[in-house]
C-alpha cells in the first residue's frame, strides 16, 4: 500500500446547516485553529463587515449568504483537513447534495434557538442515504434558546439519528457559563466576547470536587452534577464504530462567534473522523489504497477570479496519486488530458500543487472538457456513481435585453449552467432558451453573474411548467411522433437529449398513460456514459 500514511492523515468533510445557523462562522474558527487565517470575517445581521473567508462571490458578500460550495485545505497538527463549506440556502440544495458525495464525513450545525429546521432535515436525509458519519455542533449557546434536553430529544426525533453528548452546557443565554467536557473530564469556562484559551480550562476529574462550586456557583454545580450523572447513565461511552457507520452522532455545545467549544469539536473530529473511504463505481468497488489514480468532478465554477475569465473543475481524488503534468484518461470523452497548473484551495486563494492524494480536492483549469460527474483515471473505463441530478421545479425563458451582447449572453448561460446551479433547455426546433432551477434565488444569482462577469443583460419570463422529464423509447418512430405532436412542450437539454416539459402532474400522468412505449425519466442519469 504505497500511500498509506498520506491517506490516513487526511480528513475530508463538509459543514452543513440551515441558513443563519452559524456555519460560515464555524468554518472560520476552524481555519483560525489550523493557522490558515489570522483574522476572521464578521457576519452580522446579514451585512458583511470583514468578508467571510469562504464567501468569495460578490453576490455572497452583498447578501451575506453562501451560494457556492467553497473548498479550504489546512493542517491541524499532523492531520491534513479538506473542508467544504456548503450553501445553507435551500435554493442551492442541489450544489450541497453533490458536495456531500465528495466528502467522507459531515459536521452539522444546529442553532440552539431555532432547533431543527426544514433544510437541516433535507440535508440529513442525504447523509442517511449514504450512511455518512455526522458530528453535531449546537451553536449560539450564549443566546436564550431551547432547554438542552429538549433540544437533544428534538434532534434525535426529527433527524432520526442517535446522539451522544461529548460536552455538556452549563446554562444558556446570558447565564451561559461554559461546558463540561465529558470525555476529558474538564470544565471549559465561558467569558462573553472573549476567545476561549487554555487558561479557561479547569481539570476536574471528580465532579464532587468543591472547586466546581467555587468556579460556577453552588446552584449550577448541583445541576451540572445531576445532568452529567443522567447523561452518563443514558449514553455511556461513545462507540466509535457506531459513529463511523452513521448510526450515532457525537454532539458538542458552543458559540462559534465567540470561538467557544470549537477546539473540543476539532480535536475530537481529528481523532475519530474517517480517513478517505472506498467508493462505488459503475463496474466495481474502488479501493482507496489502489496504486492507480482515479477521481471525479463534483463541481464546476466559472470566474473564480474575475480578473481572469477562468473556469475551474473541482476534482475529488479517490485512489492513487494525482501528479501535475501527467496524462489522465477522461472516461466520457475517451481522451487523455494533462494539467500543468492543478490547484489546492484556501477559499479564493489558489496554490499550484505537484501532487494530491485520496481525499484531496484539486482545482483543474477547464476549457470546456468537464461536466459534473466526469471521471479521470489512469486508463480504466468506469464512472463513480451516486452523484444526484434533480429535475428542476421552476422554469423561465431567457429574454436578451441587449442584442449587441448576444454572444456574451450565450457563452455566459452555457458556462453558468455547466456549473450545475441550473439546467439549460432549448425549445425543440427553435431557439428559445429555458432555464430550469430548484429555487428562485438561483435566477437572481444567474442574472447578476451574467451582467457582472459577461456584460450580458437578461430578464427571465416565468413559464407554466411543473416538471422536466427526459424521454426515451425503443421505438424511434413513436418518439418522433410524440415530439411532433407535443412540439410546444418538447425541448432539448445541453447534450441534445429530448425533454418533455409537463404543465402539471395531471398532464404528465395522462401522457404516460397514453404513450406506454415512451419512458419518462426524472433524472438525466440515464444518459451517463453516452
Amino acid at each position: 500500500m504505497k500511500f498509506a500514511h498520506e491517506i490516513q492523515r487526511r480528513r475530508t468533510f463538509a459543514i452543513i446547516s440551515h441558513p443563519d445557523a452559524g456555519k460560515t462562522t464555524l468554518t472560520e474558527k476552524l481555519l483560525l485553529f489550523g493557522g490558515a487565517i489570522q483574522v476572521a470575517g464578521a457576519v452580522k445581521s446579514n451585512k458583511i463587515k470583514k468578508h467571510a473567508t469562504s464567501d468569495f462571490m460578490e453576490i455572497e458578500r452583498q447578501r451575506g449568504i453562501s451560494v457556492a460550495t467553497s473548498v479550504m485545505t489546512f493542517a491541524y497538527h499532523d492531520t491534513l483537513i479538506n473542508l467544504l463549506d456548503t450553501p445553507g440556502h435551500k435554493d442551492f440544495a442541489e450544489d450541497t447534495y453533490r458536495t456531500l458525495t465528495a466528502v467522507d464525513s459531515v459536521i452539522l450545525v444546529i442553532d440552539s434557538v431555532n432547533g431543527v429546521e426544514e433544510q437541516t432535515r433535507r440535508l440529513m436525509e442525504v447523509c442517511r442515504m449514504r450512511d455518512t458519519p455526522v458530528i453535531v455542533f449546537i451553536n449560539k449557546m450564549d443566546r436564550d434558546g431551547k432547554n438542552r434536553f429538549d433540544l437533544l430529544e428534538e434532534v434525535e426525533k426529527e433527524l432520526n439519528i442517535h446522539l451522544h453528548p461529548m460536552t455538556w452546557p452549563i446554562n444558556s443565554g446570558k447565564d451561559f457559563k461554559g461546558v463540561y467536557d465529558l470525555n476529558r473530564k474538564s470544565l471549559v469556562l465561558f467569558t462573553p466576547n472573549t476567545k476561549a484559551s487554555d487558561a479557561d480550562v479547569v481539570q476536574i476529574n471528580d465532579l464532587a470536587d468543591p472547586i466546581l462550586d467555587t468556579r460556577i456557583g453552588e446552584a449550577d454545580a448541583r445541576i451540572l452534577r445531576e445532568d452529567v450523572e443522567l447523561v452518563d447513565g443514558v449514553y455511556g461511552e461513545l462507540q466509535a464504530d457506531e459513529y463511523l457507520r452513521g448510526k450515532v452522532a457525537p454532539v458538542f455545545f458552543g458559540s462559534a462567534v465567540n470561538n467557544f467549544g470549537v477546539r473540543e469539536l476539532l480535536e475530537t473530529f481529528v481523532r475519530i473522523a474517517p480517513p478517505p473511504q472506498d467508493r462505488d463505481t459503475s463496474t466495481r468497488r474502488m479501493q482507496v489504497q489502489e496504486d492507480k489514480f482515479s477521481g471525479f468532478v463534483f463541481k464546476i465554477h466559472a470566474n473564480l477570479d474575475p480578473k481572469h475569465r477562468d473556469r475551474i473543475a473541482f476534482l475529488r481524488v479517490c485512489s492513487g496519486r494525482f501528479e501535475r503534468n501527467k496524462y489522465y484518461h477522461h472516461v466520457r470523452l475517451d481522451k487523455d488530458l494533462r494539467f500543468s497548473n492543478p490547484y489546492s484551495f484556501m477559499a479564493r486563494q489558489k496554490d499550484v500543487i505537484e501532487e494530491a492524494y485520496p481525499g484531496d480536492v484539486v482545482g483543474l483549469f477547464d476549457t470546456g472538457n468537464f461536466k459534473i460527474g466526469d471521471t479521470l483515471t489512469e486508463g480504466e473505463d468506469f464512472y463513480f456513481t451516486g452523484i444526484p441530478s434533480f429535475s428542476p421545479e421552476l422554469f423561465k425563458e431567457v429574454i436578451n435585453k441587449d442584442p449587441m451582447k448576444t454572444k456574451q449572453l450565450e457563452k455566459g448561460i452555457l458556462q453558468l449552467t455547466d456549473e450545475g446551479v441550473a439546467q439549460l433547455f432549448t425549445q425543440f426546433g427553435g431557439t428559445k432558451k429555458i432555464i430550469g432551477c430548484v429555487g428562485e434565488l438561483q435566477f437572481e444569482v444567474i442574472q447578476y453573474r451574467l451582467l457582472q462577469e459577461y456584460g450580458a443583460s437578461a430578464e427571465f419570463k416565468t413559464l407554466p411548467y411543473y416538471k422536466a422529464c427526459w424521454i426515451t423509447s425503443k421505438d424511434a418512430g413513436k418518439l418522433q411522433d410524440f415530439t411532433r405532436f407535443k412540439t410546444n412542450n418538447i425541448a432539448e437539454d445541453k447534450d441534445g437529449h429530448l425533454v418533455y416539459l409537463a404543465q402539471s402532474e395531471w398532464f404528465l400522468n395522462t401522457e404516460r398513460q397514453n404513450n406506454p412505449d415512451i419512458e419518462f425519466h426524472f433524472t438525466s442519469e440515464i444518459h451517463k456514459g453516452e
